[in-house]
């Protein structure tokens, strides 16, 4: 597949822990969005996007502007997996990831590299039969065909830093993974591009906010200037809070979607329009932006024409949960 991938067309969506939380957390990794190759061309229209913890859905409509069609490589690329933070914590990853164009399901082609620290180690552990990814690091699968290995070999990727020097013997490199397809853009019309995918769940069985130590702490304020919280969310957030026990207990999720992106290309965003899904009713949530409409019990709308996104989203969800249902 071709190297250099210009640019994303929006967007990133993960739902990760709060650091201070991470003993009890469950982390998701960020996902990205639609890479073409070329874009100095090819207009985007618009964007349609709806964002939730549990799935993320985005319709495009691209405009080749040329008189000629435009063939040229389009890219989803995954979150890196490090191998290691996958061995040893409780990492979840984007799944079932969908792609229609103009209606039509594309089938895809998927790159997997091995790196660590930068360098390339794809074809030295593909040659010692190693495979460079299975979806658990920690699988048979995995471990074994470290095992198999001949001493010398083990001894050298140890060394290396490319597997744990223990009775584990697990994989420490990152696999690099990304879907492609080549597309045509026709000359002078519309293409239309569909995509979505679980983001997994992430997050934490405990809402930091709600602790008035960390609320003041550097972090803490850090946090609020990142979802853009008020006085009236860390009422509501300490009235919850307060209610707290008895069979309830609150759960954090932060969402984060990278809009910069959607600003490089040769023309503004045409017409651009985000939903913020909280799926739960009883639910507290904050975030930045102009002009948010309260669309339904859950849904929150933002509406842009011609619009160059300069900052990226990201959502705080706090949930009140029945433990006893």
């Amino acid at each position: 597949m071709p190297r250099a991938a210009s640019l994303a067309l929006s967007a990133v969506l993960c739902l990760v822990a709060t650091a201070s939380l991470a003993n009890d957390s469950t982390a998701e990794k960020a996902a990205g969005g639609l890479v073409l190759t070329r874009t100095d061309a090819i207009d985007m229209v618009s964007e349609d996007l709806y964002v939730s913890p549990e799935q993320v859905r985005v319709a495009y409509v691209f405009r080749n502007r040329t008189r000629a069609p435009i063939r040229t490589i389009v890219a989803f690329p995954m979150p890196d997996r490090d191998l290691d933070e996958m061995y040893n914590s409780d990492t979840n990853y984007p799944g079932d990831f969908r792609t229609l164009v103009d209606g039509r399901p594309v089938t895809m082609q998927v790159e997997r590299r091995a790196m660590l620290n930068g360098v390339d180690h794809t074809a030295m552990l593909t040659g010692l039969g190693i495979p460079v990814q299975t979806s658990d690091p920690a699988s048979d699968v995995l471990i074994e065909a470290i095992r198999r290995l001949r001493p010398a070999d083990r001894q050298r990727l140890a060394e290396m830093g490319l597997i744990g020097n223990d009775a584990g013997l697990h994989p420490m490199w990152t696999v690099k993974e990304t879907y492609y397809w080549e597309q045509v853009f026709p000359a002078g019309r519309d293409l239309r591009v569909q995509h979505s995918y679980s983001p997994g769940t992430g997050g934490s069985v405990t809402v930091a906010l709600a602790s008035p130590d960390f609320r003041n702490s550097p972090e803490g304020r850090a946090e609020q200037r990142r979802h853009c919280t008020d006085r009236a969310f860390l009422a509501a957030l300490d009235r919850m809070s307060a209610r707290e026990g008895n069979g309830i207990v609150l759960t954090q999720q932060n969402l984060s979607y990278i809009l910069t992106t959607g600003g490089n290309w040769r023309s503004p965003i045409g017409r651009f329009r985000l939903v913020v899904d909280k799926l739960n009713p009883r639910a507290l949530i904050s975030f930045c932006g102009e002009g948010v409409r309260w669309i339904s019990p859950t849904q929150f709308e933002i509406r842009r024409r011609n619009w160059r996104p300069t900052r990226d989203l990201h959502i705080l969800i706090a949930t009140p949960n029945d433990t006893n249902q």
